[in-house]
């Protein structure tokens, strides 16, 4: 297994929080529009991102599928787990039974083992990556409940022609929803508010 999770004793607490800020970008922002991706830019100093080949991101994928199986070791998980790349990003998903601890309540801490995979990456590769991991198929679910709440909140738009403001979702939530939404005519979506409250506003296209 490779040697990547826990933080060093002695690393300072700077070091910590630029290591986290380097994986993270403005994840939030980047994880919901295309657009957005001036936002990690930004959030890593002003250094423009380097293009990540097809062979870089299985390597992440393969380093974060390493961290992810020392953390089943240590909690006495059983699950299969993959690595891959899809859409242009590496990714990891676990496979079993009883993994819902994993996913927590709407998925919070999957984010949070997310994070900590990403981190776990980047220190060995240093570059910020945009891994995505999921267990017990928790986020392909969750895009199909996601995909109806969006045509729902398409339809209250057309049908009154007022802005429909959503629940507070997290960053891969919103974007689930920004890409139903976009693919629709006559409406539009954007974010509004801080995390953890940001939420999601369909409104009538202009």
């Amino acid at each position: 297994m490779t040697e990547t999770s826990i933080p060093r004793a002695e690393q300072s607490l700077d070091e910590e929080e630029t290591a986290t800020l380097a994986v993270n970008g403005d994840d939030t922002e980047d994880d919901e529009t295309e657009a957005d991706d001036d936002a990690d830019t930004a959030a890593t100093g002003g250094r423009t991102k380097k293009a990540v080949g097809e062979g870089d991101l299985f390597r992440q994928s393969e380093i974060a599928a390493d961290y992810v199986e020392g953390l089943l070791d240590i909690l006495d998980y059983d699950g299969d787990i993959d690595e891959l790349v899809a859409a242009g990003r590496p990714m990891v998903e676990v496979v079993g039974e009883r993994l819902q601890n994993l996913v927590g309540q709407r998925g919070a801490t999957l984010e949070a083992l997310q994070e900590l995979t990403r981190l776990a990456v980047f220190r060995q590769t240093g570059t910020p990556s945009r891994l995505l991991l999921d267990v017990g198929g928790y986020r392909a679910n969750r895009r199909k409940e996601l995909a109806a709440v969006a045509k729902n909140a398409v339809e209250k738009v057309k049908e009154y022609g007022e802005p429909v403001r959503l629940d507070a979702m997290s960053a891969f939530e919103r974007k689930c929803v920004h890409d139903v939404v976009n693919a629709m005519s006559g409406v539009a979506s954007e974010s509004e508010g801080v995390e953890p409250n940001r939420r999601i506003v369909v409104r009538p296209a202009d």
